[in-house]
């Protein structure tokens, strides 16, 4: 698996993933989410030094769902509220949700899931 993140002169990045460059902006969110795949997440994993486990994977495969089902990332409400039923009273929680993500839910579970930037950290940009 290569992880390379290059920009064009028109400042379009990339990531390689299983032989492929693939489109990003220059946070690294990708900007065609149909581009996704599980190496594509390895690799997004990887530059965010997140070592991707079950639990991490149960998260990623939320996201992908209810975006697949709504074309819309899940606001972190509903995510919690999966996580209470699908992980246990004591999985369900932001705190739980950070110390797998520690930079939080839209800057990393969203980037390494390949949605594009949700709405609320553009804001915080």
């Amino acid at each position: 698996m290569t992880t390379v993140a290059t920009a064009s002169p028109d400042q379009e990045f990339t990531i390689e993933a299983d032989g492929k460059l693939i489109a990003t902006d220059q946070l690294g969110y990708l900007l065609d989410p149909s581009q996704w795949s599980t190496i594509v997440a390895e690799v997004l994993a990887a530059r965010e030094d997140i070592e991707l486990g079950p639990d991490h994977w149960q998260m990623i495969r939320f996201v992908r769902d209810w975006y697949e089902e709504r074309q819309a990332v899940p606001e972190a409400r509903w995510l919690l509220k999966a996580m209470k039923q699908q992980l246990g009273e004591e999985k369900g929680t932001r705190r739980y949700l950070h110390r797998l993500f520690p930079h939080g839910y839209g800057p990393e579970l969203c980037k390494i899931a390949g949605m594009t930037m949700p709405r609320k950290v553009m804001l915080d940009v």
